[in-house]
């Protein structure tokens, strides 16, 4: 009987090309996997910080409501008082402390609305650098896909594309960490 030879080893060594595309597209797959974490941290922070903005908007909008209801409130003690000789230092007294709560919500709410406008810049910058991120990750997957192909098609032409493209969207992740 004739013997059958099973050869089970691959031709690793055949092909060195292809071992250093292998380990450039492992190097862009982590590059990858850094930049989508990164941008999805920055959606994340870009959501909280909106979040904080639109509580002190809120809070901002009470305490006007508050300022306007004791100018009301001032005014309607004013107008409806009886004569100034009966009870001219009480109508006074409340008109008085109308004022105050007046005044005291109009300075707490320039307060409020600085850190409002504080919020919403912190949640633009967030969504600028997530919005980096994002093309960041888009040209690296693009180099990823477009290396791989070189398993298929034995073109060095697609390892040259992936590896520019991977470049160019790490340079964009960096620029987005950076900014």
């Amino acid at each position: 009987m004739a013997e059958v030879e099973i050869h089970t080893a691959h031709a690793v060594h055949d092909d060195a090309f292809g071992q250093g595309v292998g380990i450039l597209v492992g190097i862009i797959g982590v590059l990858l996997s850094i930049v989508t974490i990164l941008g999805h941290r920055e959606h994340t922070a870009a959501v909280v910080h909106k979040t904080e903005a639109n509580d002190q908007w809120a809070y901002y909008q009470a305490k006007k409501i508050r300022e306007y209801s004791a100018q009301v409130g001032a005014g309607l003690v004013s107008a409806l008082a009886p004569e100034p000789n009966k009870a001219g230092n009480q109508v006074d007294a409340v008109a008085g402390r109308f004022a105050q709560d007046s005044e005291r919500y109009a300075k707490d709410a320039e307060g409020i609305q600085t850190l409002a406008r504080e919020r919403d810049a912190q949640s633009r910058h967030a969504e600028d650098r997530a919005a980096r991120f994002d093309l960041g990750e888009g040209f690296l997957e693009l180099g990823l896909v477009m290396s791989s192909l070189y398993f298929l098609s034995r073109k060095r032409f697609f390892v040259v594309f992936g590896a520019i493209a991977a470049v160019g969207g790490s340079i964009i992740g960096v620029i987005g960490f950076l900014a």
